[in-house]
């Protein structure tokens, strides 16, 4: 489990986007929210990430094929961070934020630390658990996905105005080495992201290599993924929370190898009802 400053405690995760922006789930979601097969209140949730402008991405509503493909054992998506943009989540989604109902954390990006800035100063007036900065999506492109010092900056820029404890979420392809001592003290937790096609399928050609490839996650990321989090436990004294989990054992295994929290991504993509499922099996065995 990871404490935050503020008192509030992680153990399950939904990861960015799982549960769309406010936590409730997309609309095709809702009914399994409303039999109990999908519980948020069970996980401190994280907002699909926003960006300051509207962002087109590459997800179409009626054809979420052309950007999401299942995979044997996972998902490769090229999204692209589709978002209508900061402004909008703040007057449509925001205002609903309601911790007593949904533990949500905001999630942001960019590459421009005036607007890292004005967005996490506009998410202080909602009701938060925490502030995810997200710079690792594979399929944004900019080089501050590898540029270690835009990373570090925006991380102490966000933190002297923000109120909320800091998640930052990182990719396998950071250096890690350089970023880590400079953010402890400065971020509370530690989440990865899905990994590029390349990294795992070098020599096949991804179904959205006209995308930029993709990311992949979900069972077929775990070597990629759980070796990171091994990396980053013998780096830092910041908490890591563990990704790509697909099966149950997965939640005792990320343990194992010093995961502090467990986080549920794609798995609610493939199978939307298994991460409620999962944490209420954990939960009742913990109790006995």
């Amino acid at each position: 489990m990871i404490e935050l400053s503020n008192g509030h405690k992680i153990k399950y995760v939904a990861a960015s986007g799982a549960l769309s922006f406010d936590g409730k789930g997309y609309s095709h979601e809702w009914p399994l929210r409303w039999i109990g097969l999908i519980d948020p209140s069970l996980f401190t949730v994280v907002a699909k990430t926003v960006t300051y402008k509207p962002r087109k991405g590459n997800l179409c509503w009626y054809k979420p094929w052309g950007c999401i493909r299942l995979l044997p054992g996972g998902v490769v998506n090229a999204v692209w961070l589709t978002n209508k943009g900061i402004r909008w989540w703040c007057e449509e989604k925001g205002i609903f934020a309601d911790k007593r109902k949904i533990s949500l954390v905001g999630s942001i990006l960019s590459d421009n630390n005036y607007e890292l800035v004005e967005m996490a100063t506009m998410m202080n007036d909602f009701d938060l658990v925490g502030l995810e900065l997200n710079w690792s999506c594979p399929n944004t492109k900019g080089d501050f996905l590898e540029n270690t010092t835009k990373i570090i900056e925006g991380c102490r820029a966000v933190k002297k105005v923000s109120c909320f404890p800091l998640i930052l979420k990182l990719s396998v392809v950071h250096g890690v080495e350089a970023i880590l001592p400079a953010v402890e003290g400065i971020v509370e937790a530690i989440s990865i992201n899905s990994v590029p096609w390349a990294i795992i399928f070098p020599n096949k050609k991804s179904p959205f290599a006209h995308l930029g490839g993709g990311g992949v996650s979900g069972k077929v990321a775990q070597p990629h993924t759980w070796g990171f989090v091994e990396k980053l436990v013998s780096l830092t004294k910041v908490p890591i929370i563990g990704p790509s989990v697909w099966e149950f054992s997965d939640i005792e295994k990320l343990r194992e190898i010093g995961a502090k929290a467990i986080s549920f991504g794609s798995i609610f993509l493939r199978y939307p009802w298994k991460p409620t499922q999962f944490v209420r099996k954990d939960m009742k065995r913990n109790q006995n």
